[in-house]
């Protein structure tokens, strides 16, 4: 199900640059059609700027948004985790292991470390403790280093030894069984929308409202997914036709979603009453 928060910072990782201006009614209206009622939208766009995601400004009786310099970092490496699942991307057997105990005055910045390492593929070991598939360590030091929260991680690159084996391990942190659902629903939904004959009669219209729904859900699904080779799964599932269909479809709507987003809610195309 699509939230209205990462609907917003989606759009605007797609369609807009920084220091553009969006008109606060446009994008109302752009949510609107992917079915998110105004009162919705408004409640979204506040919250978005309480987390200082998005700097607003006003001119007159209107309201614009431009992308504040801490979510284009965010858009940044959402962007790179969304566009790279790969089905068989080679991995030399190491884990990043991120372990963290932070005190409860940097609670907010535990939560940002925690949403990203979720976000990023990690899975949840216990409570404080990540792993994932590579390795992580640059990108991992980075977020601390941004968060000031150095002395409160510890990072581990190692490989698994004993009898445990790489299927075993993911079986006991990630839920494949949730996965290969969610891989199977975006094949079912977005694969005659891939076609030609199908994605050429799209309106600009429809041809964002798709778009949009398969990034959004392509994101949830991705960021799932440890990302492991399927010959280390051992698995035989529709990632790889999941993979296809939203490489292609999400090129393919890429400019007419763009036009009909600056038609709606860029202030240069814009009529207002």
């Amino acid at each position: 199900m699509l939230q209205p928060q990462e609907v917003i910072l989606g759009l605007f990782g797609e369609y807009v640059k920084p220091r553009e201006k969006v008109w606060s009614g446009g994008l109302v209206q752009l949510l609107h059609d992917l079915h998110f009622s105004a009162a919705a939208s408004r409640i979204a766009l506040n919250r978005v700027v309480a987390r200082k995601l998005l700097d607003p400004m006003r001119r007159g009786k209107y309201v614009y948004y431009t992308i504040s310099p801490r979510l284009a970092h965010v858009h940044e490496e959402g962007r790179r985790q969304t566009f790279s699942v790969s089905t068989n991307a080679p991995w030399d057997g190491k884990w990043t292991l991120v372990w963290y105990s932070i005190p409860e005055k940097l609670r907010s910045k535990r939560g940002r470390l925690s949403r990203w390492l979720s976000f990023s593929g990690f899975g949840s070991l216990q409570d404080g403790t990540w792993i994932a598939p590579g390795d992580r360590e640059g990108a991992v030091v980075a977020l601390a280093h941004e968060l000031g929260l150095e002395d409160h991680v510890l990072i581990f690159v190692s490989k698994l030894t004993g009898a445990r084996t790489p299927r075993g391990l993911v079986d006991q942190v990630w839920n494949l069984s949730a996965l290969t659902g969610a891989y199977d629903l975006l094949a079912e939904e977005f694969s005659a929308y891939a076609r030609p004959a199908v994605s050429t009669k799209l309106s600009p219209r429809e041809a964002f409202i798709v778009r949009t729904r398969a990034i959004e859900m392509f994101r949830e699904t991705g960021s799932q997914d440890p990302r492991l080779p399927d010959s280390v799964l051992g698995m035989h599932w529709r990632r790889a036709e999941a993979i296809r269909l939203f490489d292609e479809l999400q090129r393919g709507l890429a400019a007419d979603a763009e036009r009909y987003f600056r038609e709606q809610a860029m202030p240069e195309n814009v009529r207002r009453n």
